[in-house]
């Protein structure tokens, strides 16, 4: 059957609304807050304060883990359950659940019991959760002063201990029955402490300042 005249729309407006944008247009990728102000201003105070010249060695996070060890996991598992669901309200993706490597009579601890859990995020998302860990999570810690400077592991990792996660407004107070702590890896491809404490620092981390 011919089409009639004016039945066929121009071959952009089509396209536009197949893929969903209307006469919106295309959408624009989400850039992080905090990914904005590590390219625009913490990469050349890293290529003036170490001397970088070439853009593709300026140091960068590389990913971001958290972990849950849970040990009473072993007897209740509703605590682990619950440790999964408040994760994943943090990260905004699934974690998978961590098991004892052995058995351990004295704890009754046997192999393969799940004792965690974990997670490990990398671009938009991590940059999202760091940029939620320095503006609001740590700030809501009680008597706070700052993350300890000591806690890099030489090659330019740096690990938080967090003893409650409820300083993380995504958790829903009055679902929660048991606190829980939680270590935070942020892994980066820095050569050496020094640097990435320098990017930590730009970035808004509030590291211990002396005679404090």
């Amino acid at each position: 059957m011919a089409k009639k005249k004016g039945d066929e729309k121009p071959k952009q407006q089509q396209a536009a609304t197949e893929s969903g944008n209307g006469d919106a247009g295309p959408r624009e990728h989400y850039e992080s807050r905090l990914h904005k102000k590590y390219k625009d201003e913490v990469v050349p105070k890293l290529m003036s304060e170490f001397g970088i010249t070439n853009p593709m060695a300026v140091p960068k996070l590389e990913k971001i883990s958290l972990n849950m060890g849970l040990g009473e996991a072993s007897k209740n598992i509703k605590i682990l359950e619950d440790a999964v669901e408040e994760m994943m309200a943090l990260a905004g993706q699934k974690p998978v659940m961590t098991r004892a490597k052995k058995s351990i009579a004295a704890f009754k601890l046997r192999e393969g019991l799940p004792i965690g859990c974990r997670v490990t995020l990398r671009g938009d998302r991590m940059w999202d959760f760091l940029d939620r860990l320095i503006s609001v999570a740590l700030p809501r810690v009680r008597d706070f002063r700052g993350v300890p400077k000591k806690s890099f592991d030489g090659r330019g990792n740096y690990t938080l201990g967090v003893k409650d996660h409820l300083i993380f407004p995504e958790i829903d107070l009055n679902k929660v029955e048991h606190n829980k702590g939680m270590n935070i890896t942020i892994a980066t491809t820095a050569s050496n402490d020094e640097q990435a404490m320098f990017l930590l620092r730009e970035l808004g981390m509030p590291f211990i300042q002396p005679g404090r």
